[in-house]
C-alpha cells in the first residue's frame, strides 16, 4: 500500500501537516505514517510512551486513527531523511513561517531538509487550510536540467484532485529567457496535454524590476485560489545566488499556501 511519510514535533503546524496528509492519503489511496524525532529527555520508557499517548491522541482526534508511529531518536534532519528513503510516496511536514519556534525546523533549515528528501515534499504552515478540493496548483517554470520529479507530482496529485496546472512564468521587460527555460516550459506542457490534466499558460508580466520570482508567484497563486505552489527543491544555474532566499520565501509564504517542492 502506498505511504505517505508525515513529520511531528507535537506543534500547530504539525497538526495542520498531519490533516494534509491525511486528505493526500484519502486521495492517493495511501496510508499515512507519523513520524516524531526523540529529542535526549524523550528516550527512556516513560518518556516515550507519553509521546506515542500525544501522537496517537492528535490522530485520532484528526481522524486518522490508524496510522503508523515510528518514534527514532537522533539527529532530526538525518532521521527524517533516511526514513524519506524508505518506500515513501511523499513527505508531509509543517513549517512556522518566517517566525515561531520548532523542532529545530527553522528558516534556511526547512529547506535544507526538502532538499534532502529522498522523496518530494509537502510542505504546509500552521495556518494553511486543508482544501477538500484542491482545484488549482501553480508550477512556475523551473531553469534545471532535471524537472522530472516535479513534473511526475504535479501530475500525479493534479489527477487525484481533478485540478487544474499553470505553469507561471514571470515576464520581464527586455529580457530573454533562456532556452533551458523554454525547453522546460514546452516539456511541462507537453507532459500535462499528454496526461490529460487540465492546463494553462500564464505568462506573468513583470510590474517592478527584480531578479526574484517568489513575490510574484505567490500574489499570483492567491489571486488565482490556488491551492499549491510546485517549485525544484535545488537552484538552478540561473540566478543561483539568489535562489536559496527565493525558495525559502515561498516555502515560508504569507499567504499560507502549501508547497509542493521535489
Amino acid at each position: 500500500m502506498p505511504d505517505i511519510l508525515c513529520t511531528t514535533d507535537l506543534t500547530p503546524a504539525a497538526d495542520t501537516a498531519l490533516l494534509h496528509a491525511l486528505a493526500l492519503g484519502d486521495r492517493l489511496g495511501a496510508r499515512v505514517s507519523l513520524l516524531h524525532v526523540l529529542g535526549k529527555n524523550d528516550r527512556d520508557n516513560t518518556a516515550k510512551d507519553r509521546v506515542e499517548a500525544a501522537i496517537r491522541t492528535r490522530a485520532e482526534q484528526a481522524g486518522g486513527g490508524q496510522v503508523r508511529i515510528l518514534l527514532p531518536d537522533g539527529d532530526f534532519m538525518e532521521e527524517i531523511a533516511a526514513e524519506s528513503a524508505r518506500g515513501h510516496l511523499l513527505v508531509v511536514m509543517g513549517t512556522h513561517g518566517p517566525k515561531g519556534l520548532r523542532q529545530s525546523i527553522f528558516g534556511a533549515d526547512i529547506l535544507k531538509l526538502v532538499r534532502r528528501s529522498a522523496v518530494p515534499c509537502y510542505v504546509v504552515q500552521a495556518e494553511s487550510p486543508v482544501d477538500k478540493e484542491l482545484s488549482r496548483i501553480v508550477m512556475p517554470v523551473a531553469g534545471h536540467l532535471d524537472i522530472e520529479r516535479l513534473i511526475d507530482t504535479v501530475c500525479l496529485q493534479a489527477k487525484a484532485w481533478a485540478a487544474e496546472v499553470d505553469v507561471f512564468q514571470l515576464v520581464r521587460p527586455g529580457e530573454q529567457p533562456s532556452d533551458i527555460l523554454l525547453k522546460n516550459k514546452l516539456r511541462m506542457l507537453e507532459r500535462l496535454q499528454q496526461e490529460g490534466i487540465r492546463h494553462r499558460e500564464v505568462n506573468e508580466p513583470s510590474t517592478s524590476f527584480s531578479v526574484g520570482f517568489a513575490k510574484a508567484t505567490i500574489e499570483y497563486a492567491q489571486r488565482a485560489g490556488a491551492g499549491a505552489i510546485a517549485i525544484m527543491a535545488k537552484a538552478s544555474d540561473e540566478f543561483r545566488y539568489i535562489a536559496d532566499a527565493e525558495k525559502e520565501r515561498i516555502l515560508a509564504n504569507e499567504a499560507r499556501i502549501p508547497v509542493i517542492c521535489a
